[in-house]
């Protein structure tokens, strides 16, 4: 395969709220698959679709960085106050001028597939970046049926399947409560 001369970069957004080893894991296999060249975990203050949050923004920045210490290709940013937004459009704007010459690709999981539709310009996210969507049990087959589906083409969509991580930030907030 013929790569560019195009540097690869990979955006993970959310919360991390909290941070566990799927999100790991799928950086590594994303790092792996696209061959990035970085990939930023952009933390979300809040996420737009939920009320609060259960750590505090320092506390989850905190520990995204100790977790991914020993990979150097992923970077940890927070870009709320920069930015003065959280939507990944105004975020792939902003690393789109600070990265010339750049192929992006936006990670998210299929039940973000399920309301991508109801995000803030979401024809302009697929635009400027290429989607890849890892499978999560028990969302797949709604994915598959979303709004987005019929706007999207092969050539603007990555499918990761049979991505079978147990881990997932509600079911340990879930935890930490009882």
């Amino acid at each position: 395969m013929i790569r560019s001369k195009k540097k690869h970069i990979g955006l993970f957004g959310g919360s991390f709220d909290p941070v566990h080893k799927g999100h790991l894991k799928i950086s590594n296999i994303s790092i792996k698959k696209l061959r990035l060249n970085k990939l930023y975990w952009v933390i979300n203050k809040k996420n737009p679709f939920k009320h609060k949050t259960f750590f505090s923004l320092n506390e989850r920045i905190k520990r995204c960085k100790n977790i991914v210490k020993k990979n150097r290709k992923i970077k940890i940013q927070s870009l709320d106050k920069i930015i003065k937004s959280s939507r990944t459009i105004n975020i792939l704007k902003y690393l789109m001028k600070k990265n010339r010459n750049t192929i992006f690709y936006l990670i998210i999981g299929s039940d973000n597939l399920i309301d991508f539709h109801k995000w803030v310009s979401w024809k302009k996210i697929l635009k400027l970046s290429k989607l890849v969507v890892f499978s999560r049990k028990g969302y797949n087959k709604k994915a598959e049926k979303s709004a987005i589906i019929k706007y999207l083409n092969k050539n603007n969509i990555i499918y990761i399947k049979n991505f079978n991580e147990p881990y997932s930030s509600s079911q340990i907030r879930k935890k930490y409560l009882n």
